[in-house]
């Protein structure tokens, strides 16, 4: 495993990385943008999102679905149009944030449960499932800031971040998208998980948002491998990419909140792993 480099810097706060038909995708909160990155570090845009982008995920047929957060919405980017799928506002009971999409293109949308921008006090959150045809329900119930998520190869399993909670919490997954049999998976007391990615070994890995460490972690809790970021910056979420899916590719900055609009020192950062990546996202 080498050591992390920059790879592209001069945007303001990136999230949702997801590796998909040959580049890198991302969200770029503050210049509200989804953008994607290809294998000389040219970026391009993909489309605007005015109430800022977070979550990205794939429908079967190819189609790009984004979460819209501040409207607390899940749009489909089609013929070069965004056209809203649902209205999660229902639900989430703040801004709206990660997402995983199934194989039959279901979505599992996050949210923090309260505006921390607005100096709400902590609340738990529902999890959001917008089902193909635009059918919306909870899928689980009172989570502590539901953040990246990851489904099994096999799609049976689900594990999500619990951000505030300080731990992975899985969920089996029903053959109609039902969660059931919730429990830790990984309790990661001292920690933050944020963004988070699947390996082939069943280990998943994990942005620390308030360490200075990637870290990767196993059934259980234990850390079975760090990668330290460089000099005062975060990891807020990853993704294992690249041909051999073996770069880990890092949403990187050096703080979180509304004030990185001005600084636009986010950026993408990439380590070499050992073990590639597996399963959705």
């Amino acid at each position: 495993m080498g050591a992390i480099k920059a790879v592209y810097r001069g945007v303001t706060f990136t999230e949702a990385p997801r590796w998909h038909d040959g580049h890198l995708w991302f969200s770029d909160f503050y210049t509200h943008q989804v953008l994607k990155l290809d294998h000389t570090a040219v970026v391009s845009k993909v489309v605007d999102v005015a109430a800022q982008p977070s979550g990205l995920g794939w429908q079967p047929d190819g189609t790009l679905l984004i979460v819209s957060m501040l409207d607390r919405r899940l749009l489909r980017f089609d013929s070069g149009a965004l056209v809203e799928v649902a209205d999660l506002s229902a639900i989430a009971g703040g801004p709206c944030n990660d997402m995983v999409v199934d194989a039959v293109g279901r979505a599992y949308v996050g949210n923090f449960g309260f505006d921390r921008n607005a100096g709400e006090a902590e609340r738990e959150a529902d999890l959001a499932r917008v089902d193909p045809d635009g059918t919306v329900s909870i899928a689980a119930r009172g989570l502590k800031f539901p953040n990246g998520a990851v489904i099994t190869p096999d799609g049976k399993g689900m594990i999500i971040a619990e951000t505030i909670g300080q731990l992975l919490t899985w969920f089996d997954i029903a053959a109609d998208g039902s969660l059931s049999g919730r429990r830790v998976w990984a309790d990661l007391a001292g920690h933050f998980p944020d963004g988070i990615c699947l390996d082939a070994e069943g280990a998943v890995w994990v942005a620390d948002a308030r360490g200075r460490d990637l870290l990767r972690v196993g059934a259980g809790g234990a850390i079975l491998a760090r990668v330290a970021m460089q000099e005062g910056r975060f990891a807020f979420a990853c993704m294992l990419g690249g041909a051999d899916r073996k770069h880990l590719y890092v949403c990187s900055s050096t703080a979180s909140g509304p004030g990185q609009a001005a600084k636009r020192d986010g950026g993408i950062d990439v380590v070499t792993v050992d073990v590639a990546g597996a399963g959705l996202p």
